[in-house]
């Protein structure tokens, strides 16, 4: 009786292996048989498609909603002190922010600069970002990191000076290169506030709201 047992359950368990039994999905989802497997991989296969097809479109989506890659324009050191001199012609308070793409706390202050600029009129304020990236990502990181950020209506630079030390004395003597920096100068191109590292946005729209209200 024991061997005819064994016999049964030995035969049943040679069926179940054989595919008699349920064999089990891919994903360890449990089919009855090859064909529906089959059918499951498939539908899955399909699903996954289809997800990828989404991410694409979503992708274009996102890319159409995004304002134009702003225009980076290179600057020397010649480039440098016209800048500067020509809002000193102006009359007009010059915002000078550097920055670069890879220093962290200049991404992360980035967003406060586009408030800033929206916060002021451009016929009041002469206001730049000057990037010190290698010269190589004028018209890839740069560009595209202003276009993620919507910085489009600050007047974009990239500063590729033969003599980098010189073109920052120019600046401020006492400016080492720390990144982020921002200066302000007044109309007649004096330095009126300095601030290295992350600015916070009140001082500096403080400190711009006291330049331009300055008698000349």
């Amino acid at each position: 009786m024991k061997k005819l047992l064994l016999l049964v359950l030995a035969s049943g368990a040679a069926l179940a292996i054989n595919g008699g039994g349920i064999a089990a999905h891919a994903d360890g989802i449990p089919t009855r048989n090859p064909k529906m497997r089959a059918r499951t991989t498939a539908q899955k296969n399909g699903a996954d498609k289809k997800v990828a097809a989404d991410k694409k479109v979503g992708a274009r989506a996102l890319e159409k909603s995004l304002p134009e890659k702003p225009k980076v324009t290179e600057l020397k050191e010649v480039g440098l002190k016209s800048l500067f001199e020509a809002s000193a012609a102006r009359k007009r308070p010059l915002l000078v922010n550097f920055w670069a793409t890879w220093c962290v706390p200049c991404r992360t202050e980035f967003p406060d600069l586009v408030k800033i600029r929206a916060q002021f009129a451009a016929d009041r304020l002469d206001f730049v970002t000057i990037s010190l990236d290698d010269v190589s990502e004028i018209a890839t990181g740069v560009p595209e990191f202003l276009q993620e950020v919507r910085a489009d209506a600050i007047p974009a630079f990239l500063l590729n000076a033969d003599d980098p030390e010189a073109a920052i004395n120019m600046i401020d003597p006492t400016w080492r290169g720390e990144l982020p920096a921002t200066f302000l100068f007044d109309r007649t191109g004096a330095v009126v506030f300095i601030h290295k590292g992350r600015v916070k946005p009140l001082e500096l729209a403080a400190a711009i709201e006291k330049t331009l209200g300055a008698k000349e």
